[in-house]
This record gives C-alpha cells, sequence and structure tokens, in this order.
C-alpha cells in the first residue's frame, strides 16, 4: 500500500500563491489515480482536483478551475497543487487521496488512501 504526506502549506495573503506537495512512499504514484480534497472548519469535504494514473487527465471542482493546477513528478514520486490567486474561502485542511483506478474521480469515498493534510489559511 501507498502512504502520503502532505507538505507546503501555511498562512498566505489573498491573491497570493502556494504549491502543496503530496510524496507518496511505499509504492509509486503511476499505480494510483491521484486526488486533493479540501474541507474547510464545519464544512463537508469537498473535491478540489484529480489526476489519472497515466498522468494525462486532470479534473477540476468547476468552481477552482483556472485558479489550481494538479501535477505530478513520478521521479520524485510526488503529486502537487499550485494555487493561484488565493482567496480567504479557499482556508482549509488540504488533503491528497489515491485511488486504485485509472481515473481520478470527485467522489471521496472511492479513494482508499489519505494522507493527514496540511493547513492553509488565507487572509484578507
Amino acid at each position: 500500500q501507498v502512504q502520503l504526506v502532505e507538505s507546503g502549506g501555511g498562512l498566505v495573503q489573498a491573491g497570493g500563491s502556494l504549491r502543496l506537495s503530496c510524496l507518496a512512499s511505499g509504492r509509486t504514484i503511476s499505480n494510483y489515480a491521484m486526488g486533493w480534497f479540501r474541507q474547510a472548519p464545519g464544512k463537508e469535504r469537498e473535491f478540489v482536483a484529480a489526476i489519472s494514473r497515466s498522468g494525462g487527465d486532470t479534473r477540476y471542482a468547476d468552481s477552482l478551475k483556472g485558479r489550481f493546477t494538479i501535477s505530478r513528478d513520478t521521479a520524485k514520486n510526488t503529486v502537487y497543487l499550485q494555487m493561484n490567486s488565493l482567496k480567504p474561502e479557499d482556508t482549509a485542511v488540504y488533503s491528497c487521496a489515491a485511488r486504485d483506478g485509472p481515473y481520478g474521480t470527485n467522489y471521496a469515498a472511492a479513494y482508499r488512501y489519505w494522507g493527514q493534510g496540511t493547513q492553509v489559511t488565507v487572509s484578507s
């Protein structure tokens, strides 16, 4: 099985950028479709982005298209989430996840493996 560890969160001003990393160990990310989710206090977990097992397909939450970009580096066994033009409403714990299927999905229950998450706080 794969273990996932996120990093790169922090405090940033509105309009700023952050790049989150999800380092995988145990198995290579080429075996999984990968996703990013977020959860703000008092809210449901929300899909952010996903990338297919091949790396050739990406998908995003409609509300985040154009600001967030998911990518991966198989040599580093790492998945990234580049976040630009951040807004206070982007404040949440961001978690990466892996699923055994070929494509990512916006359904959290479809992912078997999860990291602990990294806090992103956007100040106004």
